[in-house]
């Protein structure tokens, strides 16, 4: 492309351009087209998002989850004014429920985010989760990639919240921090072994004012029961910390951020921090390849045609789940193709 002409919203150099001059508007116009639906978007975005991979890989991952009313919203805000303040770059993909009839973003992040939003280092992006599972958007990997080579060199994913699925946050980033309130140590139960098993710092959330008290009570509760579980990391034992969201500079902030680079310097140190990130890259890869086969499977003629009298019958109690699988599973065409 010649010097002197300008590339056009239909070229991947209008987004990579755009992304490596840290434009925040086409930053954001990139994040469109990688969560758009159509087709030629979807070929652009992944033009895109491969041609800025080698800016990739520098930042700070950080996925946040917790139990409903934790503050995960004010907890972020705060730890990433903290950090603009100590002069990082802090880009925030808070991933919001669906709406079920719109698809639409319902929580609206950034207006629970007024200061950090209003800051020129940071730069938070609300997406709706599409319905995923584990509350994490279909599209919040590549998100993440094409704000790093924007040059933010601290990721916080923020997730919808402790569920079955939750763990699926951790696949994708280098640090997970379980967000609790006091009295939550009476709640272990309520919350999945596994979510638990691949939180490197449980912080318990509010500790401030009549609360600290409560909150030492169920920092030590938890600490007993992490006893029990299995360390996601050989190399790093999980901990239990309290902090306060109403103050940037609360020491349980400070401690929390120290905790992340502590491990950061640890893994970076030992190696674990690459073979994790390839791991991640691999499954990835892996869970797309499913994916794409299950959407290609509904667009076979066959499979369209077959598919609403199985389901009849199967309704009907005329054939079981099993044999109505295996029958829409072989009756691909005679390539086997998907």
């Amino acid at each position: 492309m010649p010097k002197n002409r300008k590339s056009k919203p239909e070229e991947p150099a209008y987004y990579t351009q755009g992304v490596r001059k840290q434009d925040k508007r086409i930053l954001a116009k990139t994040i469109t087209l990688i969560e758009s639906a159509r087709l030629e978007h979807q070929q652009l975005a992944r033009q895109v998002v491969n041609e800025l991979l080698p800016d990739t890989g520098k930042a700070i991952r950080l996925g946040i989850s917790g139990v409903p009313g934790a503050g995960k919203s004010t907890f972020i805000e705060c730890l990433g004014i903290h950090l603009v303040n100590q002069g990082y770059r802090v880009a925030v993909l808070a991933v919001d429920p669906s709406s079920q009839r719109s698809g639409g973003s319902v929580l609206a992040d950034k207006t629970r985010m007024e200061k950090l939003s209003a800051a020129e280092n940071a730069f938070i992006r609300p997406s709706p989760s599409g319905g995923t599972l584990g509350g994490v958007a279909r599209k919040t990997r590549e998100t993440m990639l094409v704000c790093e080579a924007a040059g933010y060199d601290v990721m916080i994913v923020e997730t919808v919240g402790v569920g079955q699925s939750e763990t699926t946050v951790a696949s994708m980033v280098d640090f997970f921090l379980l967000l609790m309130i006091a009295g939550a140590g009476d709640e272990l139960q309520g919350i999945k072994k596994g979510v638990l098993e691949v939180a490197d710092v449980i912080a318990i959330n509010k500790a401030d004012g009549d609360n600290v008290e409560k909150a030492q009570q169920a920092r030590k509760q938890i600490e007993n029961a992490m006893q029990y579980l299995m360390p996601p990391s050989p190399f790093w034992t999980p901990r239990a910390m309290t902090c306060s969201s109403l103050d940037t500079e609360d020491p349980g902030i400070q401690a929390i951020w120290s905790a992340v680079l502590k491990h950061r310097s640890i893994t970076l140190k030992n190696g674990e921090l690459q073979q994790k990130r390839c791991r991640q890259a691999v499954d990835w890869m892996w869970s797309l390849v499913e994916e794409g086969l299950k959407e290609r499977f509904y667009q076979i003629p066959n499979i369209q045609r077959q598919l609403p009298p199985t389901i009849r019958q199967v309704e009907k109690g005329e054939k079981s789940a099993t044999i109505a699988a295996d029958e829409l599973l072989f009756s691909l065409d005679n390539r086997g193709a998907v």
